[in-house]
């Protein structure tokens, strides 16, 4: 029997492998959607099921559970014999939705680890390219309506073979991509995590025995699962319903609602999507590993001291997503899914839990990842360019307080990238980077303010693309909190404004130097009542220029705010 002290330290080992493959990660990546903003993951995966052992603490919590559903996947295929045997050496590619993933930018990479002849884990990865072919320059086709239309799409192929790059499907990804001279910066990097991760990984078994750091690993899963038991028993028995809202999928202007009930089952919750929308014509489907992960990660906001591990998920039951937009098939699109979709199932989560714990749960964040696309010819260098822009929102309010402004999205923690590097990179100017003001839903505890950004083109021609939300509805308030403000996109072009139909998504729109694109996104939910809200705090609010008085006047009116 392993000692306490020996698991304490073996599990810190293993995270500890994660976030130097994480840190490696970014540290080579070529693309600033990597090295600066983050978007990417990696992990340490079982042999035999592909469950999650660990996960780096500094990635994306949406990939906590693909990976796992692609891992084993993976593991599934070869045993099949779909694909070819793993040899040491050997590092496979994947980007399939359909197959335990997102959408086509997220690229991911496994690699089995091999201990006296066996595998013994698998170290897997993910990275957001940006660009993997089709339609639009950046992948985000707001307006596809099958998945060849969103870009290359590969099954588990090995990239590497015994530590060699496969030239030959290197050359059919780079065939079918654009600026594809850059994408081996990427590949590189991600490989060499893995390469990292698996000499941090040897050096911690030879210290403690394979047999050691295999028990710890049975441990913490069962760690994991009850003490996910133990916080699922803070929540009083009974159903909790909730909905969501999806501006509409890119091609039908109609909005499309997730339908949540939430049942404390002893010591198990069971996630029912009944009611839910159907799927969608457009790209705001979402695939089953992630709407899974959706559920996961939102269960990991509320309850964050719960080690990740797959034994966390084992409590959490999802029923009732077949027939519905939220378990996409092929040849669905589903470009939205992972970056926005997946905030709407959190947001339902969210929304339904509050009610039962409200001192361990926020109203609604932003919940949009914001997705720009910008693709074309620099005159300047003589070269093509894609250039991706994600960005922050407001958090919702909180029984301890106001949200955090302009904070990362909540699939994970990616950043935007810093305007310097962005404008050296392309040709832009950032005429505007400022808080959304006055976007913070009002309530005891009022939401966070988004980000409101503006990008002139400079130099020749370009294409520009949206895949973002929020632009119907705000960020759900809750126990008495308003709404945050809504996702607002306005294209200036020769001089005339311009904004697109469907509010948060659009395509192709091409743009000339001087024309410009301003990006003003949602702020938090407010937590609680409105006339419970501190007057001093709302002076400080006006003082700052968080409002205008006009606002305030709406959000809070005269004779309420402190009348209690």
């Amino acid at each position: 029997m392993i000692d306490p002290i020996t698991l304490a330290v073996v599990q810190a080992g293993l995270q500890q492998v994660c976030d130097e493959m994480d840190l490696t990660f970014s540290r080579a990546a070529f693309s600033p959607v990597i090295a600066e903003a983050d978007d990417r993951s990696d992990g340490i995966y079982s042999a035999e099921d592909g469950s999650l052992i660990a996960q780096g603490s500094k990635g994306l919590p949406v990939f906590v559970g693909v990976m796992q559903f692609s891992t084993r996947t993976l593991i599934q295929r070869i045993a099949d014999g779909e694909t070819a045997a793993p040899e040491p050496g050997d590092i496979y590619i994947v980007n399939d939705p359909y197959l335990g993933g997102t959408h086509l930018m997220d690229v991911r990479f496994a690699m089995p680890v091999w201990r006296a002849g066996r595998i013994f884990c698998w170290l897997s990865n993910t990275g957001h390219w940006p660009d993997t072919g089709g339609a639009v320059p950046g992948g985000f086709s707001a307006s596809a309506i099958s998945a060849e239309q969103e870009g290359l799409r590969l099954p588990p192929v090995k990239l590497f073979k015994k530590g060699e790059l496969d030239r030959e499907i290197w050359q059919i990804i780079c065939s079918n991509i654009r600026v594809s001279e850059q994408r081996i910066g990427d590949v590189k990097a991600q490989a060499s995590a893995l390469l990292v991760g698996a000499e941090r990984l040897a050096g911690l078994m030879d210290r403690y025995g394979d047999d050691t750091v295999t028990e710890a690993i049975s441990h913490m899963r069962d760690l994991a699962r009850k003490q996910m038991q133990a916080m699922i028993g803070l929540i009083p028995p009974g159903t909790y319903t909730a909905k969501a809202i999806i501006d509409s999928d890119g091609v039908v202007d109609q909005p499309l609602e997730i339908a949540l009930s939430v049942e404390r089952q002893g010591d198990r919750l069971v996630f029912d999507f009944a009611g839910s929308s159907g799927p969608c014509m457009g790209p705001m489907n979402s695939v089953r590993a992630t709407t899974y992960s959706s559920v996961y990660l939102a269960m990991r906001h509320i309850f964050p001291d719960v080690p990740i591990s797959a034994g966390a998920f084992d409590p959490l039951e999802l029923r009732n997503i077949e027939g519905t937009f939220l378990d996409a098939a092929y040849p669905r699109p589903v470009s939205g899914c992972a970056a926005e979709v997946s905030q709407r199932i959190a947001e339902a989560v969210f929304a339904a839990l509050v009610q039962a714990i409200p001192d361990r749960v926020t109203a609604a964040p932003a919940g949009t990842s914001g997705n720009f696309g910008l693709g074309g010819y620099d005159p300047a260098t003589g070269a093509g360019y894609v250039m991706y822009q994600i960005s922050g929102g407001g958090y919702g309010g909180f029984a301890g307080g106001d949200g955090i402004s302009n904070g990362c999205s909540t699939i994970g923690i990616s950043k935007a990238p810093p305007v310097e590097i962005m404008e050296q990179k392309f040709p832009v100017l950032y005429r505007r980077y400022a808080l959304h003001e006055g976007s913070g839903g009002a309530g005891k505890y009022r939401g966070g303010f988004g980000l409101d950004y503006e990008i002139e083109l400079l130099r020749g021609d370009a294409r520009a693309s949206f895949v973002m939300d929020h632009g119907r509805v705000g960020p759900q308030g809750v126990l008495g909190g308003g709404d945050g403000a809504m996702n607002r996109v306005q294209v200036v072009r020769n001089g005339e404004e311009w904004v697109p139909p469907h509010l948060s998504k659009a395509q192709d729109i091409t743009l000339k130097p001087g024309d410009r694109v301003r990006v003003q996104t949602p702020g938090g939910g407010g937590y609680g009542p409105v006339n419970e809200r501190d007057p001093a705090l709302i002076e400080e609010d006006i003082r700052l220029g968080r409002y205008s008085t006009e606002q305030i006047a709406k959000l809070w009116p005269k004779g309420q705010a402190g009348d209690n």
